[in-house]
């Protein structure tokens, strides 16, 4: 019986190698800012009205990252899927500042208890310092408010109502995102 290995298992070790090496500089050069994922054991809601937004600010570090993915947990109460928009704002001195965002961004809420995500990635936004990551409701919703998993003494939540901003400390809602390292 021979030990000795068939081309064709080299050509996979080969390929193996080469996609592990892919995956693992891609891993390397991407990290999570925002809040830390909740279960939902803590929970804050939010009325649903259009124009109104939630978010949470960011630290993306000094250096330039590109935002992959928001991530947040929320139950969606109301028989109705919820639509909202997507928001990134500077953060200068003790409110938000400048959108980020050069095209409109919808994401989605299903109705139960969701982890969401939406892919940024292909709008390339690209940012370094201090951010606010908002939601902001494209619709009202009367019914029944969705209850955002929230963490405590985490920086609180930021909300834009009546045509201004107010921060809401203590609770902060688990808005995270996933960004890439850019080597600029």
């Amino acid at each position: 019986m021979s030990h000795k290995p068939t081309l064709l298992k080299m050509k996979m070790i080969f390929t193996s190698v080469i996609l592990l090496s892919v995956f693992a500089a891609y891993a390397q050069h991407t990290t999570t800012i925002g809040n830390k994922a909740r279960t939902g054991t803590s929970n804050s809601t939010f009325a649903v009205i259009k124009g109104q937004q939630i978010g949470i600010k960011m630290k993306a570090g000094s250096k330039t990252v590109k935002l992959l993915k928001l991530n947040f947990g929320v139950e969606n109460r109301s028989s109705d899927t919820l639509k909202f928009k997507v928001n990134v704002y500077e953060f200068n001195n003790a409110i938000p500042g400048e959108s980020l965002v050069k095209q409109t961004i919808i994401g989605s809420m299903p109705k139960g208890k969701n982890r969401i995500n939406v892919d940024l990635a292909p709008y390339e936004i690209q940012v370094k310092g201090t951010i606010l990551v908002a939601i902001e409701w494209l619709d009202n919703q009367q019914v029944a408010e969705p209850s955002f998993f929230i963490g405590l003494f985490n920086g609180g939540t930021w909300q834009y109502e009546n045509n201004k901003w107010k921060k809401m400390p203590v609770a902060g809602v688990d808005f995270n995102v996933l960004v890439e390292k850019l080597k600029k």
